[in-house]
């Protein structure tokens, strides 16, 4: 893609332009971004500079993820694609049994607590691809840890309704609520205890986290509290370096990582709009949105019920991705009417993002989370460890392949994605952190910029609509009033919800690469504290 062929008009209310240069780093959080940024000057690649800023964003960015997070990640090398699923499995005794009488996962406490993948992440990342030594790029999130930084306004408003919500969570309020509260915007936070275990998993290559005094401190704290989470669970994880599914896509293609995540729904969606045609009306015409809610629908209900663990699913994620099965299911969208689909039969067979960019084509989509906002609530004392909740993302039906069972991977909801142009060239690096809305925030981006030309920031600044169940959709208040009223007469019901400080509707970072001159135009999303940089 040319950069001079996207659209730079300012159609949407946040007026932001843009950012180009030829080193880049986008994402949620400032110091986080600079962080990244200080890499590349340094001389580092956009692994390293990823590196800093993933590392970063658990210090200023506790509402989204920690050092217990799981992470995936995307790496273009410079000439190949290369996927990272560094997403942690259930404790080995988490038999179907153990949640007997539960009608749902707990998403609180240590039953949500899997083991945690970040860590394994970054070092996989490091060792395959960095080249600044580990201290150097954890330097700046230490600094922060230990000297503070200044709590931005987003973040403290996420913070102030965990410590209603989590504040009596094993750990949590010693760790995250200095003066008995959360912290304010403006207000300085700091963390000895964070930044003492990132020198501890820097000084010994992840190693004390997983089968050192880290790890022994975690599962200590676990056998008191009752979780099943052990010395043995953490010292087995590992992160594997997995193959890319694709969809091609208006003359490009668009790569997720394969399951146990979310991101075949986008590739699924994409499929289905490409057989349908879409391209025919305007972006925000009422003709192209219905489509693509119609094909996300359809999306959903076969991932929601087939996709799991890898090594659970009793079919081929690819099989979902087949041109004849595509065929059969883009039947479903009517283009007169909202539908509510179920899922096919295809033969058997709370986070944070960022996406960095350097001058020699290494490209990095990135993204880390502790799940549910802070997580599971627990924080292990001394160490700034606040664990996620994956766990919440298996189900108790006898039979699912997302059925809860030990030494698991769970459904996950986060999701890196990248895109490339005809020739196999990278196009860009992109995400939407948020949950649900985030392979239906992929679709969205790939969509409006790879269909319809639009500059990233533009496609970030874009009202947003989720699909919710049934017929059910919600829209950003700030969509065109026509185009609502004309959804609700196709027979989509529609929530109109005023954008927040959620992860309702999401929160986009961009980075696209101009073909001719290998720069990049970047854009980072209105709904965050955060900021695309370059030099």
């Amino acid at each position: 893609m040319k950069a001079s062929s996207l659209d730079y008009h300012i159609a949407y209310p946040s007026a932001r332009s843009p950012v180009m240069g030829r080193n880049m780093v986008s994402t949620s959080q400032p110091l986080a971004a600079q962080a990244g940024l200080a890499m590349l000057h340094k001389g580092g690649n956009a692994v390293d500079a990823a590196l800093a800023t993933a590392m970063t964003l658990t210090v200023v960015e506790p509402t989204g993820c920690g050092l217990g997070s799981d992470a995936f990640a995307i790496v273009w090398d410079g000439k190949r694609l290369h996927g990272l699923n560094g997403s942690g499995r259930s404790p080995a005794a988490w038999t179907p049994e153990r949640f007997a009488g539960r009608t749902v996962m707990p998403e609180r406490g240590w039953e949500a607590v899997t083991t945690p993948g970040v860590v394994s992440a970054w070092m996989a990342l490091h060792e395959r691809f960095g080249t600044l030594p580990l201290e150097v790029i954890a330097a700046p999130a230490i600094g922060y840890a230990r000297a503070g930084f200044s709590v931005t306004p987003i973040i403290a408003t996420l913070w102030g309704r965990a410590a209603t919500l989590l504040g009596d969570q094993p750990g949590f309020a010693e760790a995250f609520l200095p003066d008995g509260r959360a912290p304010r915007a403006g207000e300085l936070f700091r963390s000895e205890a964070h930044a003492s275990t990132l020198e501890r998993i820097v000084a010994s290559k992840g190693e004390a986290f997983y089968r050192g005094e880290i790890a022994e401190k975690i599962a200590a704290f676990a056998k008191q509290g009752g979780g099943a989470l052990s010395l043995d669970d953490l010292g087995q994880h590992k992160a594997d370096w997995v193959d890319l599914l694709s969809q091609d896509f208006t003359g490009g293609a668009v790569h997720e990582l394969p399951p146990n995540g979310q991101g075949i729904a986008t590739l699924i969606g994409l499929g289905l709009l490409q057989a349908y045609g879409i391209g025919k009306a305007p972006v925000d015409d009422v003709e192209t949105v219905h489509a693509a809610i119609e094909a996300t629908k359809i999306a959903l209900a076969d991932i929601y019920h087939f996709v799991a663990d890898r090594q659970a699913m009793g079919i081929d994620p690819a099989a979902l991705l087949d041109a004849g099965y595509l065929a059969d299911r883009v039947r479903l969208i009517d283009p007169r009417r909202a539908g509510d689909p179920g899922h096919g039969q295809p033969r058997p067979g709370g986070t944070v993002y960022l996406s960095a960019a350097d001058a020699n084509g290494m490209m990095v989509s990135f993204i880390q989370s502790n799940y549910m906002g802070f997580g599971s609530g627990i924080v292990v004392p001394g160490t700034g460890i606040s664990l996620q909740n994956r766990g919440a993302g298996f189900v108790l039906t006898p039979g699912h392949a997302n059925q809860v069972g030990p030494r698991k991977r769970p459904f996950h909801t986060i999701i890196p994605g990248f895109a490339t142009n005809a020739d196999g060239s990278p196009l860009m690096s992109f995400g939407v952190m948020g949950g649900p809305i985030q392979a239906q925030g992929h679709l969205q981006m790939a969509l409006r910029i790879m269909a319809y030309g639009q500059n990233p920031q533009a496609a970030a600044d874009a009202p947003r609509w989720r699909v919710l169940a049934g017929r059910k959709i919600a829209v950003e208040s700030s969509m065109n009033a026509d185009l609502i009223t004309a959804l609700k007469s196709l027979g989509h019901e529609v929530v109109v919800e005023a954008t927040d400080s959620s992860f309702a509707f999401g929160g986009a970072q961009i980075i696209v690469r101009d073909g001719e001159s290998g720069h990049y135009i970047a854009g980072s999303d209105p709904r965050k504290d955060g900021q695309a940089v370059t030099f």
